[in-house]
């Protein structure tokens, strides 16, 4: 079997089986594997094929292949070799400039949310939070990295602000893969000073302290990041 071949099968993941429904199927498609990689089960250096996913969305190689090409121009995959692709690699430059676009846009979500969150909203944070402590306490990158997506996307979209929201999106397509890179530091553990200081502040609608706890969630994760790129 040639190395390239080889190495393809060696790395490739198995997908759980998600079937999908006929109706808007490409839409549907696209959308999934979108959340697959928010949701960090796409992790960097994993490849995944055109006939894996659709095996496991149980769709024709169509759509899966009109899904991954939106999401290849959208940086949040790229060919790897052959038809498998992955998540691209972080470069620091790259790391940088996400890191500079992230500490203008999302602050200015959680100061939006800071009058709009409900107490509902809230509640979730909270039980969040301990779930991100208890992932942070086991350097569990399968709990931290669902409970960390979805909480600051509860924050995102409580801004009610979807322009807004989609651009966090396309950023969070394109760094979020990496947050289980963390998981070999201490970044969970101070992430999750910085998470506790943002609830706080969002339970006082105090917008400001809520723009500078997240401001410091992502500085922190971008330095912590660059010093592993090195």
């Amino acid at each position: 079997m040639p190395q390239a071949v080889e190495a393809e099968a060696k790395n490739e993941r198995r997908l759980p089986q998600r079937p999908v429904g006929r109706d808007t199927v490409q839409e549907r498609v696209y959308r999934q594997i979108r959340e697959m990689i928010l949701n960090g089960e796409i992790e960097p250096g994993q490849t995944i094929t055109l006939q894996s996913l659709s095996d496991a969305f149980h769709v024709s190689a169509m759509p899966v292949r009109e899904a991954l090409r939106r999401l290849m121009a959208e940086q949040a995959l790229t060919v790897v070799f052959g038809r498998s692709v992955g998540v691209p690699v972080l470069t620091r430059d790259r790391l940088r400039d996400l890191c500079r676009v992230r500490c203008e846009v999302e602050p200015l979500a959680a100061a939006w949310a800071a009058s709009r969150i409900t107490p509902v909203g809230l509640g979730r944070l909270a039980e969040l939070l301990d779930r991100m402590q208890e992932a942070a306490a086991q350097k569990d990158g399968r709990l931290f990295v669902p409970a960390n997506y979805e909480f600051h996307f509860l924050i995102y979209r409580a801004a009610a602000s979807p322009a807004l929201l989609s651009i966090i999106e396309s950023l969070w397509l394109q760094i979020g893969p990496y947050f289980h890179a963390l998981r070999a530091s201490d970044n969970w553990r101070e992430a999750n000073v910085a998470h506790q200081a943002l609830l706080s502040a969002l339970r006082r609608q105090n917008a400001e302290e809520a723009v500078g706890a997240l401001r410091r969630d992502i500085a922190d994760a971008a330095i912590t990041l660059t010093g592993l790129l090195r």
